[in-house]
């Protein structure tokens, strides 16, 4: 289990192209340390686990299904992700629970500058819409966010100068994908629900 409280600004730096998989081998000091096979690191939201580790570098095999399912599959050498190692047991819960399981990708639409902040705006696929409310929390690239609006088809978040500078919302522009996992609570109270909320999972 992750929080969304992102440890580190990693890099890309190698894709090895497997056929039905990616294997990727990335850089992040923070992360890696004490870093052993097995162990769980999230990639912009995506838990993925370590093959090898060597000095500051990891690798992670990524199956076809996540490729599709999350924006992995767009990054190169050369890209910055969000690194954070899994919550450990007694610590606290800096932003919400996070499981690492991406439920959907959007597209930064628009960013709009303020004096101490910035206010992004990403579409929202339909079948998360209902899981998405005003001042909820959603996780962008497995940073917890809370929703400042929740539309139709997009949603806004607020982000500070601490968010800007140190993940990779600070530099996504218009049109750049980001994955997406909405509040696991929300669909266990769904699941629970069943029959009497239309559109529920069963």
């Amino acid at each position: 289990m992750f929080t969304g409280i992102v440890e580190e600004l990693g890099e890309i730096t190698a894709v090895e192209n497997l056929g039905d998989a990616s294997r990727f081998r990335l850089r992040g000091p923070v992360v890696t340390d004490g870093a052993k096979h097995g162990d769980s690191i999230a990639v912009n939201g995506v838990c993925l686990t370590v093959v090898e580790h060597e000095g500051d570098e990891f690798t992670a095999d990524v199956m076809a299904e996540t490729l599709d399912r999350s924006s992995l599959g767009a990054l190169a050498v050369g890209s910055r992700v969000n690194l954070e190692r899994p919550m450990a047991v007694g610590a606290r819960l800096g932003g919400h629970i996070v499981q690492g399981h991406v439920d959907g990708t959007g597209q930064v639409l628009a960013r709009t500058p303020s004096e101490n902040w910035e206010i992004v705006k990403v579409s929202l696929p339909a079948d998360l819409r209902r899981y998405v409310v005003e001042k909820g929390s959603i996780t962008v690239d497995g940073i917890s966010l809370t929703v400042v609006e929740a539309g139709a088809d997009f949603f806004t978040v607020s982000l500070i100068p601490t968010t800007l500078a140190l993940t990779t919302l600070g530099h996504k522009q218009p049109g750049d994908p980001v994955n997406l996992e909405v509040d696991v609570i929300a669909k266990y109270v769904e699941r629970l629900m069943g029959d009497r909320v239309p559109g529920a999972a069963k």
